[in-house]
C-alpha cells in the first residue's frame, strides 16, 4: 500500500495549510465527474481520499507516524477510537476535514456552495457598495467629516427585513426539512448542498410582505456621515462596515467603501507624506540672497531665508510642513516641505536699468561664474582637440 505522503505528494513534515492543497488540486484533477471513462481515475481518487482522510485529521495522522497503516487495520484509527470500526472510507461520509474541502470543490464545480444551511447567510448577504469622494488637499490635510447620500436596499420597515406578510410565519422547507440543505449524489460519492427551494434558510415565506414583495428590502437613499481621517491620499479605502446593501430576507449588510480622490493643489504638489513648492525667486534675490515668506499647507506662513547665491533648481526643506501621516501618533507625524527656487530673469528692461546690469557685467570675474568658466574651459579644450 502506497504511503499516504508519497500519494498526496508532500513530504512527513508538511503543515495542514500545504496537505489541504495538495490534496485539492489532486482532486480536481482525478476526480471522477472529470474522468467519467478513466477506471485509473477513479482508484487514484479514492486513494487520494483516503490519504487526507488520515492525514488530515491530528489524531490520525500520529497514530499512522507512528505505526503505519497498521494503525488502521480493522478500521482502528479511522474513528479516533480502536474498535469502532470505520469500514469503507466511502460509506458513509468522510471526516471534518475532507467535508469541507469537498463543499469547496464541488462549489467551484457546480457554481453552489456544498455548505448547507451555513451558507444561507452568506447567499442572502447584501452586496458591498463602493461612493467616490473628491476633496482638495487642505481637506486631506486637516480631516473632515462628510455627509454621503447613497442610494441603496435598505431593510424593509413593514416586515423588518424577515420578507412575511404581518402576522405570517415562515414555514419549515418540505424539501430539505428545515436543514437548508439536501444529499446529493455525485458518481459514487455523497455530498450536501445548498437547498436549491429555500436557499439554505431551511424556510420558505409562503404569504410575502407587499411591501417588500418577500425580499426583506426596499430600494431608498441612505444618508450617512463618515470621518474623513487627516493624511488621506488618493486611493485610500474607508470601510464603513454593514453600511452596504441590505441582505434578502433577513441577510447580512453589505459593507460601505468610501474610494478617496484628492484633486491637485495650485501651489503644491504631493509626493506621499512630503509636498513640493516651485518658488519663483528674481535673479537678484538669488544673487545678493533675501527672506521669503512662503505659505504652508495649513493655511499659515513661514519666512523661508534664500542665502547669496543660490541656483535655479536649489531646494529648500522645511521640516514636519509636509502632510499628516495617516493614522500617526508619532512625534515625526508629518512629512516635510520641499521648496524648489525658480529663478527667474527680468524682460522688458529700461535702458537705465539695461546700463546698470551692463556695469555689473563689466565687473564680474570668472570667479563669480564658476561653472560658466568650467563649461568654456572644456569647450575650448574640445575645440583644440579637433
Amino acid at each position: 500500500m502506497a504511503d499516504y505522503y508519497s500519494t498526496l505528494g508532500v513530504d512527513k513534515g508538511a503543515d495542514d495549510a500545504a496537505l489541504k492543497k495538495a490534496f485539492r488540486k489532486q482532486a480536481m484533477k482525478y476526480h471522477p465527474d472529470r474522468n467519467p471513462d478513466d477506471a485509473s481515475a477513479e482508484v487514484k481518487f479514492k486513494e487520494l481520499n483516503e490519504a487526507y482522510d488520515v492525514l488530515g485529521d491530528a489524531q490520525k495522522r500520529a497514530a499512522y507516524d507512528r505505526m503505519g497503516h497498521s494503525a488502521f487495520k480493522d478500521g482502528a484509527a479511522r474513528g479516533g477510537n480502536p474498535g469502532k470500526g470505520g469500514g469503507n472510507p466511502f460509506g458513509g461520509g468522510f471526516g471534518g476535514n475532507v467535508d469541507d474541502i469537498f463543499a469547496d470543490f464541488f462549489g467551484d464545480m457546480m457554481g453552489g456552495g456544498g455548505r448547507g444551511a451555513s451558507s444561507h447567510a452568506a447567499q442572502n448577504r447584501g452586496s458591498d457598495l463602493q461612493y467616490n469622494l473628491t476633496i482638495d488637499l487642505m481637506e486631506a490635510y486637516k480631516g473632515k467629516k462628510e455627509n454621503l447620500t447613497i442610494p441603496t436596499a435598505v431593510a424593509c420597515d413593514t416586515c423588518e427585513g424577515s420578507g412575511a406578510a404581518a402576522g405570517a410565519e415562515p414555514v419549515t422547507c418540505g424539501t430539505c426539512g428545515g436543514q437548508g440543505a439536501v444529499r446529493v449524489s455525485q458518481g459514487f460519492f455523497n455530498m450536501t448542498q445548498t437547498c436549491p427551494t429555500c436557499n439554505g434558510a431551511g424556510t420558505i415565506i409562503k404569504d410575502k410582505c407587499r411591501s417588500c414583495k418577500g425580499e426583506g428590502r426596499t430600494n431608498q437613499a441612505r444618508n450617512l456621515k463618515v470621518d474623513i481621517p487627516a493624511g488621506v491620499d488618493t486611493g485610500t479605502r474607508i470601510r464603513l462596515s454593514g453600511k452596504g446593501e441590505a441582505g434578502r430576507s433577513g441577510g447580512q449588510t453589505g459593507d460601505l467603501y468610501v474610494m478617496i480622490n484628492v484633486k491637485p493643489h495650485k501651489l503644491f504638489k504631493r509626493d506621499g507624506d512630503h509636498l513640493h513648492l516651485t518658488l519663483p525667486v528674481g535673479m537678484i534675490d538669488a544673487a545678493l540672497g533675501t527672506e521669503i515668506e512662503i505659505p504652508t499647507p495649513d493655511g499659515g506662513r513661514s519666512r523661508l531665508k534664500i542665502p547669496a547665491g543660490t541656483q535655479p533648481n536649489q531646494g529648500f526643506r522645511l521640516k514636519g510642513k509636509g502632510m499628516p501621516r495617516l493614522n500617526s501618533r508619532t512625534a515625526s507625524a508629518f512629512g516635510d516641505m520641499m521648496v524648489h527656487a525658480d529663478i527667474e530673469i527680468p524682460n522688458s528692461l529700461t535702458s537705465k536699468q539695461k546700463d546698470a546690469l551692463e556695469g555689473v557685467r563689466d565687473t564680474l570675474k570668472t570667479k563669480n561664474t564658476p561653472q560658466e568658466k568650467s563649461f568654456f574651459d572644456h569647450l575650448k579644450s574640445f575645440w583644440d582637440g579637433i
